[in-house]
């Protein structure tokens, strides 16, 4: 088993920047990928970022692409979601998950932990 816990939402500005931590513990020598998530109420959850846990690779969706940073420290079991000039419509809760299976392209249906959520809501 693998939990993982986010924390660092809040609220902040249009244009502010936000870090979402998210630190994995238990048999994190399963992982392999890591993934952030969010959801809004009236719409589906989507994949905001994603990282290999081994190499380092990386993967964004292009409504955050040159914002937000995904990034990890392996020795500690951390996962970062740097978060720059953010819009009001990246408010949502952001979910930090992680993916036994092989492959960085992956939906929300191939991870197999989640944690509980973290509020961002970025004002105008």
């Amino acid at each position: 088993q693998v939990q993982v816990v986010e924390s660092g939402g809040g609220l902040v500005q249009a244009g502010g920047s936000l870090r979402l931590s998210c630190a994995a513990s238990g048999r994190t020598s399963s992982i392999y990928v890591m993934g952030w998530f969010r959801h809004t109420p009236g719409k589906e959850r989507e994949s905001v970022a994603a990282i290999n846990w081994g190499d380092g690779r990386t993967l964004y969706a292009d409504s955050v692409k040159g914002r937000f940073t995904i990034s990890r420290d392996y020795a500690k079991n951390m996962v970062y979601l740097q978060m720059d000039s953010l819009k009001p419509e990246d408010t949502a809760v952001y979910y930090c998950a992680a993916k036994r299976s092989r492959g960085i392209f992956g939906t929300e249906k191939s991870y197999d932990y989640w944690g509980l959520g973290t509020q961002v809501t970025v004002s105008s």
